[in-house]
């Protein structure tokens, strides 16, 4: 492809919010003014894309202004909104996006966001609208790594580990539900950072069960071995969890998103009724809560389980220092692919001198947990509501650099 002539460039940030967005503007807008290209910020997502025809002015992020965008705070400076340009009831929607961009003579978006987000570039650019896609999203779903999984990762695993006071307070069992739709990627790694005891994604279908022995065993030893009698369990859950029958466990009264999908929310308190209901049944309890003096006829006969939603929290706050690379490398080379005239790809990697890059429509199918990684960690004692696997690995010599995030 030929090199393109662009005066300017429009910046989009879209879809949910997260760790390193600011950092893609802030790369992206330094690029753009080191190669002589004004960049301008689009203000809400593809809505403010559908409205820039009627919009009166944007915000160029010259040296002055980028002094405001801060590389270590969540969230995005150019804003968000769930918009699927394809849903929007107007005939001559992408025609209004072309003449917007004519007004403003803006010659190519840098856009970062998630699957969804990247659905639309790839919409986008079949209707002749040159842009670029920067990774984004907590989830970590995307075939290449994307910006705020990191930062995500690292304050779930801290939240997890810090609700353990709590749960060695009271003896309760805790339960942590994080945001990861049909991915559990930052369940996985968050809690594994927090050393949870169990951690239950939708990769691998819930065996109850099995979940309840493996808390009943490390729970009751932990309560018994203490001089104190003072114990937790924790288990990290991810929102789209299925049971046994592989089955979503959801609140459909949560409707949908404006991309169709389903407002996952309930597989938290799903687990603890789960969880409830056999140490109800179960005799071994009741004798255990009277062994170490803690039952209490129907008041307190069964060990406290909990669960806690941290929802945005985990998205929100600061950005890690890898999100804060990842996304700056990122805003900048969609810039330069931009110039290059390479249109309608995902930046997959920026080193050696090299910027690795992959269709959108290639790099937005979704990536789940390798689930063959999963049987080293039950090795170590971590439950994933499946009867263990023996870890059988291959060994190989690596000859060169191996370099590989989750």
């Amino acid at each position: 492809m030929a090199k393109t002539a662009i005066k300017n460039i429009g910046i989009i940030t879209s879809g949910g919010d997260a760790g390193g967005l600011n950092a893609v503007i802030r790369g992206a807008a330094q690029m753009a003014l080191a190669q002589g290209i004004k960049p301008y910020v689009i203000p809400n997502g593809y809505a403010g894309l559908y409205n820039l025809l009627d919009t009166e002015k944007l915000v160029l992020l010259d040296e002055s202004r980028i002094g405001h965008v801060h590389s270590n705070l969540a969230g995005s400076e150019a804003g968000h909104s769930r918009v699927k340009i394809s849903k929007i009831p107007d005939e001559n929607r992408y025609q209004r996006i072309v003449d917007g961009l004519k007004k403003f003579d803006i010659g190519g978006l840098v856009i970062s966001g998630g699957d969804d987000t990247g659905s639309v570039v790839v919409d986008l650019t079949n209707h002749n609208i040159s842009c670029v896609h920067a990774p984004k999203t907590m989830d970590l779903d995307l075939q290449t790594y994307s910006v705020g999984a990191d930062s995500a990762i690292n304050r779930i695993a801290r939240f997890v580990e810090e609700l353990k006071t709590t749960g060695m307070s009271h003896n309760r069992i805790m339960i942590v539900e994080v945001f990861g739709r049909y991915a559990g990627h930052t369940a996985f790694r968050g809690g594994l950072g927090a050393d949870a005891d169990c951690i239950l994604i939708p990769e691998i279908p819930v065996d109850f069960d099995i979940v309840y022995e493996h808390m009943k065993k490390y729970f009751i030893a932990r309560v018994r071995e203490s001089d104190v009698h003072a114990g937790t369990y924790s288990i990290v859950v991810a929102e789209g969890i299925t049971d046994i029958k592989g089955e979503h466990i959801t609140d459909d009264s949560t409707g949908k998103d404006s991309f169709g999908h389903a407002k996952l929310a309930g597989a938290g308190k799903y687990v603890r009724k789960q969880l409830d209901d056999r140490m109800k049944n179960d005799p071994a309890i009741k004798e255990f809560m009277k062994e170490m003096g803690m039952f209490v006829p129907r008041l307190y006969e069964i060990p406290e389980a909990r669960e806690v939603l941290p929802g945005h929290l985990v998205r929100c706050g600061s950005t890690s220092a890898f999100d804060v690379n990842f996304g700056k490398e990122a805003g900048a080379a969609a810039v330069r692919l931009l110039i290059e005239g390479i249109t309608g790809v995902t930046v997959a990697n920026v080193s050696d001198g090299e910027i690795c890059y992959m269709p959108t429509k290639t790099a937005i199918v979704p990536r789940h947990v390798d689930v063959n990684m999963l049987a080293l960690y039950e090795e170590l004692g971590v439950c994933f509501g499946r009867e263990a696997a023996v870890y059988k690995p291959t060994f190989r010599e690596e000859t060169g650099r191996s370099l590989r995030y989750l």
